[in-house]
């Protein structure tokens, strides 16, 4: 309960009669066990102040303050023992025990008269068995003496009112615990007794309320006493007290119409507890009421022989609105609140104590009432734990369920969500005239962000079912909503459904873009708009879904499709993005994103020419597209130029077909290429790709083939030097011809007696198969290639002559170096020419003489003759040649196979030496054939 600033008197009026019916609703129970406190000693009904004549009681800090008329002060502990001193010499009249210091300050007389004394005591200092009285002050208003009525301390220790009969409120500011440095004053005067004075705290605000008999008031003390009037009715003492924080710290003023509740700044509402009022306490969030009962019971004998007054107690939860005891007593007292229990003075001396009942004490006797809204209320206020609340939800929910009220069934079950299994509820609300409360309890469970894609089916279904548009669109399409269920379970329900409108909603709002491809495609079938949509997607989910759904939109919108495809292989961009973006304004070099041309060939199907369209535009734009996409259109060409029927037309796509072989750029697959020319027996590409792959013999093989006798002899022309065999194979192929070909035997005899391709025998053989071919074919073949053997025969015996001349002329030589001596008669150096002196050095070889200082400078060797030296080396490297390639007997073999006169291989091995050990002749200086030994 809150209270309100001030409101129009008919407007209390008209809240007064609403609270006084509320009122009479409340429900009465039993939630303290009451127990009549005993004497620990003697085990009997405590009765230790029997006798008191009791003036005033407070409690606090573990224990109950009794004042009485002699002045007395008693302390009854946790334990029941009593303890008490002489605190004034008259009479005590008021007290107040601090909750927070265990400070209690009285309010009595010493001396006879009117003169009332404060005093503060320090109940942790002990002086003689008493208290320390830390303060002693009057407590006069001015100069003329009054009973004092009314009594409160701040908390903070700073502040302490006093009121008296006479309508002044005296203000005590400092320390009140000490005298010195506190400082009084009068904040307050009226006409009418002071019957109560609190304290409230607001902000850095320190407000005093002030009761009278007939009036209610607020004084800020801290700023400037300020007043302000909020009641014109005041109450009588013992009548107001403060709340707790759980009720806002309110002041409660009990009159005989009412209760009210009042903040400083006006009142708030009211509480119709008709009768007189003698007290009000507060007791953890109840409100304690002591009214008068007319029943009577026989007075104690030490007071005198007159009946008793009852009084009722009444303990009220104001906020669960419910009474928690009622009981009447006799005379009260007093009542105390200490210790987590309430006690309760009466007139015949005698103590009792109420102990309130454990939470769940309380929630059992309401749910055997099935009073669960208020077993609700009651565990929230007492701060129940969220288990307990809901399994309190769980049996409302149940209860009500048997009682047929499903819709407050239904409510009850919501709040048990996220700990109440939802299919035990969902079990209950199957029935189809229950949907409405399932779909409820639905919503709710997705609110709750719990849901699984079963509980979204099951909603959507039970929407579908109630043909309710509104709430599928309010659950689906509102925007700016926080999404609470699983969204792909949605659409599935809703495209099953029929309701393809809100899944395609849904799925473009979620960027669930197979989705609402799908429900597009599939379901509407509105293919301009799947593919648009596509174009507004960023690269991947783009390049993904065409992958997917090209070959459906290829057949339904094959232009668009091409032209979407042919951006997403070049530069891509979403139709939607700008064109320049911000990388681009600060200067940077955007990223292009291209997919792979040859990935999406196989959506052409049945469209070829949408195809080559494609293709020859991703070979103009990248010209180093893959084999792929090269062997792709040449395949398209040829297919189009096999099937067309037109002759000009055919002409054309023959020209364009080799354009693309032709093409240096096109990276197609020479193999393949080859192989669908020849499927589709496209001779000009056939013939170009064997030259571009060097297969000179398969060109020579295809004219053969198709006895395109022209066309044999072009190709021996024209790739005889790169391959001389061809025009071998010429001779073998019109050798076998029976037709006459003369003139092309000629013409390839010619050749092969130029280049020396084949031995005439062999020519005679090869010629002998062919019946056309006369002797004078080949008459004047023969007689020139046998004159040119003579000749050969001939300049061989000449260079043999010559050779073996050359040979003995060396022996005799060497010979002759060996057994006679030499006389050296050259006058002149061989290097610098100039008269020769000595020192000389003189070379056997030639002979050749030197200075010696001509020969140091040039000679690299002191054992070799500068001037023979550069011809000896080449000597030596050709018999080192000679003898390495002795082993190379793989690549000597190879030569004889690839040659095409394996004689003269070998005669060559035989002319270097290859096949027999060469051995070098020494002189006696150990060198070589050069005779390279010197003499100084």
């Amino acid at each position: 309960m809150r209270l309100h600033r001030w409101a129009p008197v008919s407007n209390h009026l008209h809240a007064y009669n609403q609270n006084k019916m509320a009122f009479l609703q409340w429900r009465r129970f039993n939630f303290f066990d009451k127990e009549a406190v005993k004497n620990p000693a003697t085990d009997q009904v405590f009765d230790l102040l029997k006798d008191v004549n009791v003036s005033a009681c407070t409690s606090g800090r573990g224990q109950l303050v009794v004042g009485d008329f002699e002045g007395n002060l008693y302390f009854i502990n946790r334990q029941m023992e009593l303890t008490a001193f002489r605190a004034y010499e008259i009479r005590v009249t008021h007290l107040t025990q601090l909750k927070q210091h265990n400070l209690l300050i009285s309010i009595g007389e010493d001396e006879q008269g009117i003169n009332p004394l404060i005093k503060v005591w320090n109940l942790d200092k002990m002086e003689r068995g008493s208290p320390t009285c830390t303060r002693l002050t009057r407590a006069i208003p001015g100069n003329k003496p009054t009973p004092v009525s009314a009594f409160a301390v701040h908390d903070n220790l700073n502040f302490m009112a006093v009121g008296f009969e006479n309508g002044v409120v005296l203000l005590f500011k400092g320390d009140v615990t000490r005298e010195r440095h506190s400082k009084s004053r009068n904040v307050f005067e009226g006409t009418k007794r002071v019957t109560g004075l609190i304290f409230k705290t607001t902000g850095k605000d320190v407000i005093l309320f002030v009761v009278t008999d007939n009036s209610l008031y607020t004084v800020n003390i801290t700023a400037k006493d300020t007043q302000m009037k909020l009641d014109d009715t005041g109450a009588n003492p013992g009548c107001v007290v403060m709340t707790d924080a759980s009720q806002d710290n309110q002041l409660v003023i009990g009159r005989q119409d009412a209760v009210y509740f009042y903040q400083p700044d006006g009142r708030g509402p009211c509480l119709a507890f008709e009768g007189v009022k003698l007290q009000l306490h507060w007791f953890r969030g109840y409100l304690i009421v002591v009214g008068k009962d007319n029943k009577a019971m026989p007075r104690a004998p030490v007071l005198g022989p007159h009946g008793m007054e009852m009084n009722t107690v009444t303990v009220y939860d104001i906020q669960n609105k419910f009474i928690a005891y009622s009981a009447p007593y006799p005379e009260v007292i007093d009542v105390m609140c200490e210790s987590g229990s309430i006690f309760i003075f009466t007139g015949d001396r005698k103590l009792f104590q109420l102990q309130e009942k454990d939470t769940q004490s309380k929630l059992e006797m309401l749910f055997k009432k099935n009073n669960y809204a208020l077993a609700i209320s009651l565990a929230k206020s007492q701060q129940l734990d969220q288990d307990g609340l809901i399994d309190i939800f769980t049996q409302y929910g149940d209860h009500l369920y048997g009682k047929g009220d499903h819709d407050g069934a239904i409510d009850q079950y919501i709040k048990t969500i996220g700990k109440l299994e939802a299919s035990y509820v969902i079990r209950k609300f199957l029935d189809a005239q229950r949907i409405h409360n399932l779909t409820k309890y639905l919503q709710a469970l997705h609110k709750s962000q719990i849901a699984t894609e079963e509980h979204t089916t099951l909603l959507l279904n039970c929407y579908t079912k109630l043909k309710d548009v509104s709430k599928l669109d309010e659950f689906i399409m509102t925007k700016n909503r926080e999404v609470d269920f699983d969204v792909e379970t949605a659409i599935n329900v809703c495209r099953q459904s029929g309701y393809c409108k809100h899944a395609l909603a849904l799925a473009e709002k979620h960027e669930k873009h197979e989705h609402y491809l799908k429900i597009q495609l599939e379901d509407i079938k509105d293919y301009q708009k799947a593919l648009a949509y596509i174009g507004k997607l960023e690269f991947e989910p783009a390049e993904s879904n065409l992958k997917q759904y090209g070959k459906i939109l290829m057949s339904q919108v094959p232009n668009e499709t091409t032209d979407l495809l042919k951006r997403l292989c070049t530069d891509y961009r979403p139709i939607d993005k700008p064109l320049i973006d911000q990388v681009s304004l600060d200067g940077g070099i955007g990223k292009i994103q291209k997919a792979q041309a040859e990935e999406f060939i196989h959506i052409f199907v049945n469209n070829a020419g949408k195809l080559t369209e494609f293709l020859e535009h991703m070979i103009e734009v990248q010209p180093a597209s893959s084999n792929l996409v090269y062997n792709t259109l040449l395949e398209l060409y040829l297919h189009d130029m096999v099937h067309e029927k037109v002759i000009s037309a055919r002409v054309e796509r023959e020209r364009k077909t080799l354009e693309l072989l032709k093409n240096p750029d096109a990276n197609y697959d020479i193999d393949q290429a080859l192989i669908l020319c020849q499927m589709n027996n496209f001779k000009a590409g056939i013939l170009y790709l064997y030259e571009k792959a060097h297969l000179y013999q398969q060109i020579l093989r295809y004219h053969m083939e198709h006895n395109e006798y022209v066309h044999v002899i072009e190709s021996c022309k024209k790739f005889g030097q790169q391959d001389p065999q061809l025009w071998v194979q010429a001779l073998s192929y019109f050798a076998c011809k029976e037709e006459n070909c003369k003139s092309q035997l000629m013409e390839t005899l010619t050749h092969i007696d130029k280049k020396n391709l084949l031995p005439p025998l062999m020519v005679i053989q090869i010629l002998a198969h062919n019946s056309t071919a006369t002797l004078s074919v080949v008459k004047d073949y023969i007689v020139r290639r046998l004159q040119m053997e003579n000749d050969q025969i001939a300049e061989d015996e000449r260079l043999i002559k010559q050779y073996k001349e050359d040979t003995e002329k060396k022996r005799i030589k060497i010979e002759d170096l060996k057994t006679s001596a030499k006389v050296f008669q050259a006058s002149k150096c061989n290097i610098c020419s100039h008269a020769l002196e000595l020192p000389s050095v003189h070379f056997l070889c030639e002979p050749h003489s030197f200075h010696q200082q001509c020969f140091e400078s040039y000679s690299e060797n002191d054992m070799e003759c500068p001037v023979c030296a550069p011809e000896n080396r080449k000597i030596m490297d050709i018999i080192r040649a000679q003898e390495q390639s002795r082993d190379f007997h793989e690549f000597f073999h190879n030569q004889l196979e690839r040659a095409p006169d394996g004689f003269s291989v070998v005669a060559d091995y035989f002319g270097r030496g290859v096949f027999n050990k060469v051995t070098l002749i020494t002189d006696q200086t150990g060198k070589g054939a050069s005779n390279a030994t010197g003499y100084r």
